[in-house]
C-alpha cells in the first residue's frame, strides 16, 4: 500500500467565479482523495484540504497549479501533514 498524507493548499489568483471548486472536486474524486475545497474571503483565493495516497496528492497538486481554462493561478501555498482520516468524501464547502 502507498504512503498516505494530507495537505492544505491555498490557491491564489483568478480562482473564484471560474468553476475552480467543481474542477478540484471532480479531479479529487477521480483520484480517490477525500477532503474539501472552498472559496476564501477576498475573492482571490481558494482553500483545498486533501488526503489520500501521496502519488494521488501530487497529481491533484499539479492540477491546482494549472486550474480550469478560465482560471489564472498565480501561486499555490502548500502545507503537508500526516494522514489523519478526517474526511469521508470530497466536497465543496460554502
Amino acid at each position: 500500500m502507498s504512503e498516505q498524507a494530507s495537505f492544505k493548499a491555498i490557491v491564489h489568483g483568478r480562482v473564484q467565479g471560474v468553476n475552480f471548486r467543481i474542477f478540484v472536486k471532480d479531479r479529487a474524486k477521480a483520484l480517490g482523495l477525500k477532503g474539501y475545497v472552498k472559496n476564501l474571503s477576498g475573492g482571490t483565493a481558494v482553500e483545498v484540504w486533501a488526503e489520500g495516497e501521496n502519488t494521488k496528492l501530487d497529481e491533484l497538486l499539479a492540477y491546482l497549479k494549472n486550474g480550469p481554462s478560465r482560471a489564472r493561478v498565480e501561486r499555490v501555498d502548500v502545507e503537508w501533514s500526516d494522514y489523519r482520516g478526517r474526511f469521508d468524501n470530497f466536497q465543496v464547502n460554502y
